[in-house]
């Protein structure tokens, strides 16, 4: 019978310390990844804000223009959202027979042209060189889209064929047939011309043709009489474009206009005359406001009229208006509010270092329903907070990319 060696006991002994030295670290992991949660998130900057979402009526300082004779039609001479000064004439109303005095006109342009065909005048080069202005106005006119632009191409070519025709008519055989026909002509023209009604701006500003008869209604000069009933009253659709008018116009301030909305959150409940706050609007401008007017309503409400002087122009063609309220914006590290733990009135997070965690003290700046804006209190704070300098000296702090665990456990870290 053999017996081992001394050595060969040592070195098996020294094998079974390892073994459970193997066991003991892999039962340590599972243990620390049953305690310590593996979800990880990266710190980065960001930004978190307190925003709702609220309907809103706009409110305009604008005056409607409208004459005597607005059954008849009207005729657009300035074009929706376009700026005039005050006393500028913005349309016209059609005369009674307008359509018999624009017929007349253009049977006697007709007769005009058919009288200088086939003629020789004395001095070509005038009539050549008024022809080449009219056709360049005429081939500028396939390429306008405004309104004011064609109607004064349009008056460029009836003063062209005018000295032409004058022109021809001096020259000719035909000169007293081509006069007398455009004597006549001329006689219509100033009858059209006395008998349209014109319009003119009852202020400065930008007109639009986009009436909707609440224009003496919601005005700036009577806030206190708005409520929840009253503006629900109206009726309108959010969204819905007013439509056009043909019988009336208006001008509006383009410096500035005003959106009532009523909400109830905590921030409009809290807020104050004159606090500035940021408004989203539909075309998704952020734009800035100022709350001018403030009232509580009976059902707990908040009635709030924000004062705005960027997009004005935007909202001319709208009544009442879906938009967001943005009441704060901060902007920092932002890390998830399930990655905090509070622990004796402090805030701490978990971070991950190649498999190392560690406990690290943060200073909550802001905060919203999911994430917070976070820093590291600075050495002033943490000697207020009772820390001594090797303390202070000794603590880790957070940094931008940092690995920090979700839903962490205080346990087993250090």
């Amino acid at each position: 019978m053999t017996t081992k060696k001394p050595k060969d006991k040592i070195f098996n002994i020294i094998k079974l310390i390892l073994i459970i030295i193997i066991i003991a670290i892999i039962v340590y992991k599972v243990i620390n990844l049953i305690l310590v949660p593996t979800d990880i998130s990266i710190i980065e900057n960001g930004v978190i804000s307190s925003e709702e979402t609220a309907i809103g009526y706009v409110i305009r300082d604008e005056k409607i223009a409208k004459g005597n004779n607005y059954e008849n039609g009207m005729y657009q001479i300035k074009t929706e959202g376009e700026k005039v000064a005050n006393g500028d004439p913005i349309f016209r109303y059609y005369s009674k027979n307008e359509e018999t005095l624009n017929t007349n006109i253009e049977e006697l342009n007709n007769k005009i042209q058919e009288a200088m065909q086939g003629k020789t005048y004395l001095f070509p080069t005038d009539i050549t060189a008024i022809e080449n202005q009219i056709e360049s106005k005429i081939d500028g006119l396939k390429s306008k889209n405004n309104i004011q632009e064609i109607s004064e191409n349009k008056k460029d070519i009836d003063t062209y064929i005018t000295k032409k025709s004058q022109i021809a008519g001096d020259l000719s055989e035909a000169g007293s047939y081509i006069n007398s026909l455009i004597e006549e002509r001329e006689k219509y023209q100033a009858e059209l011309k006395s008998n349209s009604e014109y319009v003119n701006a009852p202020m400065s500003g930008v007109v639009s043709y986009r009436v909707d008869n609440l224009e003496e209604v919601l005005t700036p000069d009577n806030f206190e009489m708005l409520n929840k009933e009253f503006l629900e009253n109206l009726n309108l659709k959010t969204g819905q474009i007013v439509t056009t008018s043909d019988q009336m116009g208006k001008v509006i301030n383009n410096y500035e206009c005003y959106i009532a909305t009523i909400v109830d959150s905590n921030e409009a409940k809290e807020s104050e005359i004159d606090k500035r706050v940021t408004l989203r609007l539909s075309t998704q401008d952020e734009i800035t406001a100022t709350i001018t007017y403030k009232s509580e309503q009976e059902d707990g409400s908040v009635l709030l009229v924000f004062k705005i002087n960027d997009c004005v122009e935007k909202l001319i063609d709208y009544r009442k208006i879906s938009f967001d309220i943005i009441w704060w914006k901060y902007e920092g590290l932002k890390v998830p509010k399930s990655a905090i733990i509070y622990d004796n009135g402090l805030s701490y997070v978990v971070r991950n270092r190649a498999g190392y965690y560690n406990k690290i003290l943060i200073k909550i700046l802001r905060e919203s329903d999911n994430y917070c804006i976070v820093d590291n209190y600075d050495y002033e704070d943490l000697k207020n907070m009772g820390y001594t300098n090797s303390e202070i000296n000794n603590m880790r702090e957070i940094s931008i990319y940092d690995e920090i665990v979700i839903n962490p456990s205080l346990e087993n870290i250090e």
